[in-house]
């Protein structure tokens, strides 16, 4: 390559830096050149506006089945949080009503989320222990046992340690019916005669 192709190529190349960078922050009555114009000229909706498209005319829909506020007074309750609404502090019992179908429902949540690296009976022999991760919690501990149901919530929302957060994985009742299964099994790995209710008992079979 002689002297001169390498000038000529150089100063090319500068006049190409300077055509791209060289004057940015210029002012200029031309239209800008957009290479990717999808980010700055977006086909979006703006509030209040009409809409052709929806049969009520408003391009403003509501919220889909399900949506989860992210703040305001409807996040601050026990049933969202797992906190007494106002303060820091882990609310001590379940605020859904413990039936058998949020205790099934619980159970079937537990088996997808929980069941591969707690186990089926929630003493941290899940399969995943197979696989290397050996270091998961036996939720039979009696420091498990001890916490309150707030507090648990909490760890599935956040997580905790090497347990991810399951909060955008399944939905505030759900965690709630795991809990509620979590106890059943934890009561029968850990119950004792006193914990059944009062009642007559079965009388024994012949």
């Amino acid at each position: 390559m002689t002297m001169r192709v390498f000038l000529a190529i150089l100063v090319l190349l500068v006049v190409v830096v300077l055509s791209v960078a060289g004057f940015r922050g210029g002012f200029s009555r031309r239209p800008p050149i957009e290479l990717f114009n999808d980010m700055t000229r977006q086909p979006k909706i703006h509030p209040q506006s009409a809409s052709d498209f929806f049969a009520d005319g408003l391009a403003a829909r509501p919220p889909v089945p399900g949506t989860v506020a992210r703040d305001g007074a409807w996040a601050d309750t026990p049933l969202n949080t797992g906190r007494i609404t106002g303060t820091t502090n882990f609310a001590a019992l379940n605020p859904r009503p413990l039936t058998a179908e949020l205790i099934a429902r619980g159970r079937e949540r537990f088996t997808i989320f929980c069941q591969p690296c707690h186990g089926p009976l929630a003493d941290g022999r899940g399969i995943t222990a197979q696989y290397g991760l050996v270091i998961v919690a036996n939720l039979h501990d009696p420091r498990i046992v001890r916490l309150t149901d707030g507090e648990i919530f909490d760890t599935i929302t956040h997580g905790k340690n090497n347990m991810a957060a399951y909060g955008a994985s399944i939905t505030v009742t759900d965690r709630w019916a795991i809990i509620a299964y979590l106890r059943v099994l934890q009561l029968s790995q850990l119950g004792t005669a006193d914990d059944r209710p009062a009642g007559p008992s079965a009388a024994p079979t012949k």
